[in-house]
């Protein structure tokens, strides 16, 4: 299967991964203009009203950049959902989107077929985040037009199974549009999702680390000098397994090494010490090692490409 045209303008097969607070306009700007695609989550635009100006500033930009380079147009970006009940926004931010006709719909914790129509309605897809093939079944039945196969070593909330079964299971019987996720910070990395079987990298961590980044300097200079084993498995912050800076949980006053698993106790425990999940807990991946400075998201993306490149050339001549 032929991936939708919209894809047609990216220099790299990268999606950028909506990251909880630390993703805005500039970095999304930034990714898209590099050529690769950008998104953020619409909750992190506060107030509400915020998400209106968020993509009349993204989307301005573009076209601008689009422009001064009709050789070399930005890439789509996407706008991440909260399918969850929780989020009370839900309605109001799918209004929104549709106002601005945004390209790329990402949905997560929940799939949703009337999201995925009013998505197809204006003209634009709908990717789903998953763990298992169970859960990526439910949402093509829904109607997503593709996955995110969010595997273990992933930053934030990510699943358990390796890259290789996830991927393998879910290209048993689906043809469309695949992203991996999980551990993916060098060009060769992209290349060997690309061989097994996905159409994108899926790249968080690495982002965080950059000048367009809304993160605090010290969680990017966690990034920065962190290794896979500062990464901590835990469901203790948000009652979801999710993968977390030790140094972000140490700093909060917990033992990393003795974490109480997830319930009413647990939570009031994590709680009590003043610190939240993703402003003071960090989301990270294991795929940190390799991150060794803070540099801009376009300079990122261009080393990102020259590595693909010499993999690329090195693997198949």
């Amino acid at each position: 299967m032929s991936l939708p045209a919209i894809f047609d303008r990216l220099r790299l097969p990268v999606i950028g991964a909506p990251l909880f607070i630390v993703s805005g306009p500039a970095l999304v700007v930034a990714q898209c203009k590099a050529g690769v695609v950008g998104s953020f989550p619409a909750l992190n635009a506060r107030p509400q009203s915020q998400l209106d100006e968020w993509l009349h500033e993204i989307t301005e930009a573009l076209a601008e950049h689009d422009r001064a380079h009709p050789d070399a147009p930005a890439a789509p970006f996407a706008v991440n959902q909260i399918v969850h009940r929780s989020n009370t926004r839900f309605e109001e931010d799918m209004a929104t989107c549709a106002k601005w006709k945004v390209p790329i719909v990402i949905t997560s914790l929940g799939a949703r077929e009337d999201l995925n129509q009013a998505v197809h309605g204006w003209g634009g897809i709908t990717l789903h985040d998953i763990i298992d093939d169970r859960y990526a079944r439910k949402a093509i039945e829904k109607g997503a037009d593709g996955l995110i196969a969010v595997a273990a070593g992933a930053g934030g909330h990510a699943g358990k199974w390796s890259p290789f079964a996830l991927i393998q299971e879910i290209r048993k019987w689906f043809d469309g549009p695949l992203a991996l996720s999980g551990s993916i910070a060098t060009g060769d990395a992209i290349l060997a999702a690309r061989a097994m079987g996905a159409d994108f990298a899926y790249i968080g961590s690495s982002f965080i680390a950059t000048d367009e980044a809304r993160a605090d300097e010290s969680y990017k200079q966690g990034i920065v000098e962190g290794a896979a084993g500062d990464i901590v498995y835990s469901n203790l912050f948000t009652g979801i397994h999710g993968n977390y800076l030790r140094s972000s949980i140490v700093n909060a006053g917990l033992n990393p090494d003795d974490l109480p698993q997830a319930g009413l106790e647990a939570m009031n425990f994590a709680t009590s010490t003043g610190a939240k999940a993703w402003r003071d807990i960090w989301g990270s991946g294991q795929g940190i090692g390799v991150i060794d400075k803070v540099q801009p998201a376009g300079e990122l993306v261009a080393k990102l490409a020259a590595e693909y490149a010499a993999a690329k050339q090195r693997v198949c001549g």
